[in-house]
């Protein structure tokens, strides 16, 4: 008022005033020409404490101001400065008494908000600190913000720092220089000069501001010629005043628009009988580190440990739950579909309100698990497009305290708000109808496995087959012949072992080693498929009739969404067109589109979040069934998890962290059945449970057998290396020989060896000998000087052998043999029995 009243009158008679402690925001000195502002506007320091504010992430603060004309334009910029902040308003009178000042902090004790920034007198300031911490408003979790006028006044107001421990404060700054010490030194002589129980008080910036202003009106003075301009002195004398440029005592002294500007503020933290300065701001640079000078928008993590109220050092939230009960107003979306998630009604006659839903019993469940209480009240919001986005911006912006609903926890929405823990099942899935598959297919004999299963397996016969002939080919006489005869020979006994049916003697030991190990995995298989087989007629009876989602999109099929639901951008990004993609917004329209088809204008499958497709089949359960999308691309696995539906409630609430713990409580425990039965009763018992595997083929596949399939591998592996093993070792002298020549002579001499008899074998001596006791016909020589050689290698001699073979016919008398060895390590024959020698004795 003393300020408005000068100011009148100055401008009245042309004098230039001068003030060092009018800082409101009302005296424009743009307004009043004769009007010169030494001082710092109180409106430059709501952008240093709005970047406080923000840094630390507090949604709603509490600003005290005094209950006059000054106060409230200071808050209309403190309020501009803090547009995403919640500002409350707490105005008090400058005369308020002591009882008055607790009435109003009592009541800012029971809400929610721990946040108070004060702009008032020094002397108010301080007797409103005084009560707030008599009623434990200094302790732990509580944040006191000063402005500048009561930061630079609390050493200089008398009062002890020890009662505003864990304060925080903007003030502006004032550089150390020469002239500022010199000034301080007069200014103590004088002082304890004059006080003489003085302590040597350092002089505030309303001193050095004072001072400042006096020099620069002295030399605005020696500017300007009073007997020149003695009828226009003020004019003149204030054109001159605005012109003064110097280093003053409190910094550079510069008017603009005859008014002081500040370029820079401290922020302070009182700890002890200190105040700690923990960083700065400035118009250009925001908040900047005082240890490294670096820019940061992240006060607490990156500056000096503050401590706050209550010597505590952990960061307050900002927000507290009073502990006696508390209205909170909750958000709740208006449907069309889906009603037993979340429903609003009506009723006509009483106009009462009620909401209901699943969301809402397990949100009420929840809140009667907290220790304190909380009492709802829901606001229904019926979103555009029924995007639920819209919903939570309303409570980023907040209208409400909290949301409810069936809310998906998005990455998105999440910097925006904080979910609870989900209370639902994630991720995204898709319903299609079921189909009839009884008997209907005549390939059904080759459902239980699958593709790669009856190729590995096929094969494994052919591999298996060639490995038997390859170890049999030279000992036994089954598997030798023309070509063809090998060929069919090799795949007839390997193909046999299937059901058991082989009638070829394997003579070799490797060849029945494998033999063993393959029956063995062929027995595995053939019992697995009967059973799968059995399986397929007899049980399964019912099949989804999509599982692929390759298939739906080349197929061209249309699938649904909900409207208003991301799932619709989910399935743009998995290439379906915009042609493919209709949209439901019920259950019931979901089972229409359903029903109908591709064909006759609906849709093949659904895809939407599991609690909504669990909806849906649990009312239609023989009609449809939810099954997993899948892929065939390699490499490509599109992710079809989600986090489920959440409570969504302001950043940094309280209330989330507490409704989380008592979620965990409610879902685990068995008032969530009885939640889930109430509004989705799918027990019937004509409805197969959706997560049964009947609904769904169960082929066998390679991966269920690849262990067998592994054994029989390094079963022939081991066999064959060391069947090649053996056999180059035993004809060695033909690889080790220079005679053959070159190294592929050399392989075709080994090849010609593999294709000949083993005549050394005990297989092909037994069978000599076998044939060699067969009875002999009259027509032969004397069986006493018979010699029967190995069969000779010319073709004449062969001849010979043979036609001399067939003289012999069957006869009672036997005859022994006994090897001969010659030269060459061939055995002759020598034919003798008992028969011989009675000739022998007869002659």
């Amino acid at each position: 008022m003393q300020a408005e009243f000068m100011i009148k009158v100055a401008n009245k008679f042309q004098v230039p005033t001068i003030t060092f402690s009018a800082t409101s925001p009302l005296l424009k000195s743009i307004d009043n020409p004769y009007f010169v502002r030494a001082t710092i506007d109180d409106s430059f320091q709501v952008e240093a404490i709005a970047a406080i504010v923000k840094s630390f992430g507090w949604r709603s603060v509490v600003a005290i101001y005094v209950d006059n004309e000054m106060g409230k334009e200071i808050m209309h910029s403190l309020s501009d400065a803090l547009e995403d902040v919640e500002v409350q308003r707490s105005a008090i009178s400058q005369e308020a008494r002591d009882d008055q000042i607790l009435k109003e902090l009592y009541k800012l004790k029971t809400e929610q908000t721990r946040v108070f920034v004060i702009n008032i007198d020094s002397s108010l300031g301080f007797r409103v600190l005084k009560k707030a911490r008599e009623i434990g408003m200094m302790e732990e979790g509580y944040v006191w913000l000063l402005s500048n006028g009561m930061t630079h006044m609390m050493r200089h107001s008398g009062r002890s720092l020890e009662t505003m421990q864990g304060l925080l404060g903007v003030r502006s700054y004032v550089p150390q220089s020469k002239e500022r010490e010199d000034f301080s030194l007069r200014w103590k002589r004088k002082f304890n000069k004059e006080n003489s129980a003085g302590d040597g008080t350092e002089p505030n910036v309303f001193a050095l501001w004072a001072y400042d202003s006096v020099t620069a009106l002295a030399m605005a003075v020696e500017k300007t010629n009073t007997k020149t301009y003695i009828k226009t002195y003020g004019p003149h004398l204030i054109e001159a005043l605005s012109d003064i440029e110097f280093k003053g005592v409190a910094g550079e002294f510069k008017l603009i628009n005859r008014q002081l500007e500040s370029s820079t503020f401290e922020i302070i933290n009182v700890v002890g009988d200190e105040e700690r300065i923990i960083g700065s701001w400035t118009p250009s640079s925001g908040l900047v580190n005082a240890q490294s000078n670096k820019t940061t928008l992240l006060l607490g993590k990156r500056f000096l440990p503050v401590i706050w109220p209550g010597n505590s050092t952990v960061f307050p939230k900002g927000w507290e739950i009073p502990t006696s009960g508390k209205k909170i107003k909750v958000g709740v979306p208006v449907k069309k579909g889906f009603l037993n998630f979340v429903e609003i009604k009506t009723d006509p006659i009483s106009k009462v309100t009620t909401t209901t839903g699943y969301a809402i019993d397990i949100f009420e469940a929840a809140l009667k698990k907290l220790p304190y209480s909380v009492i709802p009240q829901y606001y229904g919001y019926e979103s555009p497009e029924n995007n639920y986005n819209h919903l939570v911006q309303q409570l980023y912006e907040g209208k409400w305290d909290a949301v409810v609903g069936d809310i998906t926890i998005t990455a998105n929405r999440s910097l925006y708000v904080d979910f609870t823990l989900p209370y639902s099942e994630s991720g995204v899935s898709m319903v299609v109808p079921l189909r009839d598959n009884k008997n209907k297919n005549a390939w059904v004999f080759l459902q239980p496995w699958s593709l790669d299963l009856w190729v590995t397996t096929g094969c494994f016969f052919v591999v298996i087959g060639f490995v038997v002939w390859l170890f049999e080919h030279r000992v036994n006489t089954d598997f030798r012949g023309p070509p063809h005869h090998q060929i069919g020979t090799s795949f007839w006994f390997s193909f046999s072992t299937m059901n058991f049916a082989h009638r070829e003697k394997v003579v070799s030991n490797l060849a029945r080693f494998v033999v063993v190990v393959w029956c063995f995995v062929v027995l595995v298989l053939t019992q697995s498929y009967t059973a799968n087989l059995t399986s397929f007629l007899t049980v399964q009876r019912l099949q989804p009739s999509a599982t692929n989602v390759e298939d739906l999109i080349r197929n061209g099929e249309s699938v649904g969404y909900q409207h208003g639901t991301f799932v619709r951008d989910f399935l743009r990004n998995l290439n379906f067109s915009e042609t493919q993609l209709k949209s439901f917004a019920s259950a019931e329209e979901c089972d229409d589109l359903l029903s109908k088809g591709t064909g006759k204008g609906g849709i093949a499958a659904a895809f939407d979040e599991v609690a909504y497709l669990k909806d849906i089949v649990s009312h239609n359960c023989s009609k449809y069934a939810m099954v997993e999308p899948s892929f065939k691309t390699v490499g490509f696995e599109p992710s079809f998890k989600t986090a489920g539906f959440g409570f969504a409630f302001p950043k940094n609430s309280p209330m989330t962290k507490d409704v989380s713990i008592a979620i965990l409580n409610v879902t685990q425990g068995k008032e969530m059945r009885r939640i889930e039965n109430k509004w989705f009763n799918r027990v019937t018992s004509e409805c197969p449970d959706p997560n049964s595997d009947d609904l769904s083929s169960n082929r066998l596949s390679v991966s269920s057998f690849w262990g067998l399939f592994l054994i029989a591998g390094v079963a022939s592996f081991l066999a064959l290396l060391v069947f090649v093993a053996l056999f180059l070792y035993e004809h060695r002298h033909t690889l080790c020989s220079n005679s053959e020549g070159s190294i592929w002579r050399k392989l075709k001499s080994l090849f010609r060896i593999f294709d000949e008899k083993d005549t050394r074998s005990h297989i092909f001596k037994s069978s000599a000998v076998h044939n060699a006791s067969s009875p002999i016909t009259p027509c032969t020589p004397s069986p006493s000087n018979v010699q029967i050689r190995p069969l000779p290698r010319s073709m004449s001699l062969n001849r010979e052998f043979e036609l001399r073979r067939a003289c012999f016919s069957m006869s009672e008398e036997r005859f022994r043999t006994q090897p001969k060895h010659d030269k060459q390590g061939e055995s002759d024959i020598e034919f003798g029995a008992e028969s011989q020698r009675e000739v022998k004795q007869t002659q």
